[in-house]
Parts: C-alpha cells; structure tokens; sequence
C-alpha cells in the first residue's frame, strides 16, 4: 500500500437517519444480527449432526450459511457501534481496509457459490440418474475450493486498487462500513481509471455469473416441462424457487450500487442494507421453511436434545 497516506483513521458517518432513531434502529439491527448468526449455525449444526443431509446441494448450503454468518459480522457490529456511541465510527486505515477485503471477499465468493449451487441444480434436475456420478465428493469439494480462491482473488484486486492510492485529506466514509465507492472519494489522487477498473471487474463477476445462473435456470425450466407428473413438476419448482429468491435478493442491490453511473450516498447506503443485513438472515429462513428435509432434520435435533434433558 502506499506510503504517502497521511489519513491513519477514517470516520463512519453510519446510515443516514435522524439522531433519534438511533436506538431503534440499534435495536432493530442488533435482533436482525443475533438471529442471522442463531439461523445459520443451526443450519450448519442441522447438516453437520444429519447424515441424510450430508450430500453436495447441502454441502454448499454449508457453505452459504458459513459465509452469511461471517459476511453479516464484517459490517453489522462497527454499524451498531457507529449508532449506541458518537465516537464508534471511528476506524483505523489498516482496520478500514481490512473490512473492505473482507466484505468483497465473502460477497465475491458468495456470488461464485450462487452459481455452483445452480449448476448443482441443474444437474440433480436434468440428468437425476447420473448426478451422484457428475457431483462426486471430490467435484463438489473443488468447486467450493474454487468460489472461495475466486473470491479471495477478487477481493485482492478491489482493495490493492482501492489503497494504494494517497488519502491526504478529508477522512468522513458517507457509508457505515469501509467500501470502495465512498473512499474513492477521499483519495488525493484521480480514480477514474480506479473506478473504472472496478467496474469491469465487479461487472464482469457479477454479470458473468447471473448470466450463467439464468442459463442454468432457463435449462432447469426446459427439465421440468419435460417430466410428466405434476407432483413431480411441483417438486422441482419448490427445490429451485429458494435459490432463486436469494440469488434475486442479493443481486440486484448490487446492481443498484456498483454498476449504474454516479454514485448517490443516501441510496447506496439504504440498498447496502438489504445485502448486507436482511440477505444475510433471508438465507437461513429460506432454506428452512421452504425445505422439507431441512425442517425434519431440525425438528429430529429438537427430539433429541429434548429427550437428552429428559434422561
């Protein structure tokens, strides 16, 4: 990074809202916190004690939710803090950028795992007699191998791109967690080619993989026309529709914020929200009232520890 940086500290302005709103919205998003981190370990603690659900489509749902839990704590808590104290907007450089790696990291590779988890898809619909062989344990283990090195890679390049240029003057981030757009900002340095760097590279990832996904689906869709039940129409709509939901759910804030022209603070904040906070708990939500197998083992670990206390 460079060493011309005078800046040592930066200061989260937080979301924008009138000050007495902050214990509400403190309120509000520490429940939101709490139940996404409650939500996702009970799904990795569901698919780790059940061996029915040790299979590849879970398996990358082990990942989802590991990433979500982690993905939510990047930006929640210094956004809690920014709202409970006048001073908790403050963060260091190296802290600040530590937050932006960390945020494209896990944003990036759950992207890359979106689209696994539809090509995952595709094959258990449209080939079902050969998916166990297509989707081996070693196929499923190096493609998540795979989203999570794409996305450390990613990451590298929007933070090396995004500190390395001098920050001498006004230190005020108009967001409530360290992301590229706003800190541009603040460079003592023309970013144009930065910026545009930036976003290539967050289009051609996030374009490249909503394009694959739709092709997925649109292959799905062709699948299940062709089966000749409606139970087992039916069926197949249902494993797909909560994959689709999330994916909806995370993509097209994205699109609001990194890939139109201009940059509004007020709006990138208030969309960063349904990302970074809601998506996360949308996902442990989703996945269990809409999955059938998920709520039976759930409901079989409930016996269980009941029983356990019992005795």
């Amino acid at each position: 990074m460079s060493n011309t940086s005078l800046v040592t500290a930066f200061i989260l302005t937080g979301l924008p809202h009138a000050p007495a709103l902050d214990a509400p919205f403190f309120g509000i998003f520490l429940v939101i916190y709490v139940l996404t981190v409650l939500g996702n370990l009970l799904i990795l603690l569901v698919i780790r004690v059940d061996s029915h659900l040790h299979t590849p489509m879970y398996s990358f749902l082990t990942n989802l939710s590991f990433i979500d839990m982690w993905f939510s704590t990047v930006t929640v808590p210094k956004m809690l803090m920014t709202l409970v104290s006048p001073s908790g907007g403050a963060i260091s450089f190296h802290s600040c950028l530590t937050q932006l790696y960390f945020f494209h990291f896990l944003g990036s590779t759950e992207c890359f795992l979106y689209t696994v988890m539809s090509y995952d898809r595709y094959l258990a619909i449209s080939y079902p007699l050969r998916y166990t062989r297509m989707m081996s344990g070693r196929t499923c283990a190096l493609l998540a191998i795979g989203t999570w090195l794409s996305g450390s890679l990613h990451s590298a390049v929007q933070t090396i791109l995004t500190f390395h240029l001098p920050y001498c003057g006004p230190n005020r981030i108009q967001h409530y967690f360290c992301d590229a757009p706003p800190i541009l900002k603040l460079a003592c340095a023309d970013t144009s080619a930065n910026e545009m760097v930036i976003f290539v590279d967050i289009g051609i990832v996030a374009s490249g993989c909503f394009l694959l996904i739709v092709l997925s689906y649109v292959s799905i869709v062709c699948s299940i026309l062709r089966i000749h039940t409606s139970e087992g129409r039916l069926r197949a709509f249902q494993t797909c529709a909560s994959h689709c939901i999330v994916v909806l759910c995370f993509f097209v804030p994205c699109v609001v914020i990194y890939l139109r022209p201009g940059s509004r603070d007020v709006v990138d904040g208030v969309v960063a929200v349904f990302y970074t906070v809601l998506t996360p708990l949308l996902n442990p939500i989703v996945y269990t009232l809409r999955n059938k197998e998920v709520k039976k083992a759930v409901l079989k670990l409930r016996d269980k520890v009941a029983y356990s206390q019992e005795e």
